[in-house]
This record gives C-alpha cells, sequence and structure tokens, in this order.
C-alpha cells in the first residue's frame, strides 16, 4: 500500500465518514457542538462511536489484504512456478549399469 489514495473510492468515502462519525461524536459529548434533540444525548454518541468504527473497518480490512498479497503471494495467489533450471528433463544417472 503506497498511499491512501490506492483505496478504491467507496471504502475511501466510508472511511471518511467513519472519521466524521467518531470527531461528531468527541465533539458533541464535550460540549463542544449542540446536536438537536435526538443526537444530542450520550447514548447517540456512543452509537456514532460505534457506527464511525464499523464504518472504518472495510479499510482496515482492505489494507491488510493488500499487504498480505504483497507480503505472502503464496497464501493469495497459489504455487509460485517453478524454475526454469528444474525441467522436465532426466537427469544422467551416474550408476548405470549400461556401459
Amino acid at each position: 500500500m503506497r498511499s491512501l489514495g490506492a483505496l478504491p473510492k467507496p471504502v475511501l468515502i466510508l472511511e471518511v465518514i467513519g472519521i466524521a462519525f467518531l470527531l461528531l461524536s468527541y465533539l458533541s459529548l464535550n460540549g463542544y457542538v449542540t446536536l438537536p434533540a435526538p443526537f444530542g444525548n450520550a447514548t447517540a454518541a456512543i452509537i456514532m462511536v460505534f457506527l464511525g468504527i464499523a464504518l472504518m473497518l472495510p479499510a482496515a480490512a482492505f489494507m491488510v489484504w493488500a499487504m498480505a498479497q504483497n507480503v505472502a503471494p503464496l497464501l493469495t495467489k497459489g504455487q509460485a512456478p517453478l524454475d526454469k533450471s528444474h525441467s522436465d528433463k532426466p537427469k544422467d544417472k551416474r550408476d548405470d549399469a549400461d556401459h
């Protein structure tokens, strides 16, 4: 993962919305922002925290999956190709009885 911009657009949008929910819940719990009645209580702030974390999980899963593909290609892409030096030709046997 070279940059955050390498994330797909929907995952990046979910990440930004999740961060916004976390920021809004922090600001409302500390009294910096006054939210309307249904969203102004502590229960709504706790729900916003969990919703923000849930919206950030797809980006974390995508980054872990991309790292797994880069670090351990055998886990995701199957068996590695064989070396060209190990071809299917039979090797000469030194212990043949046909001299």
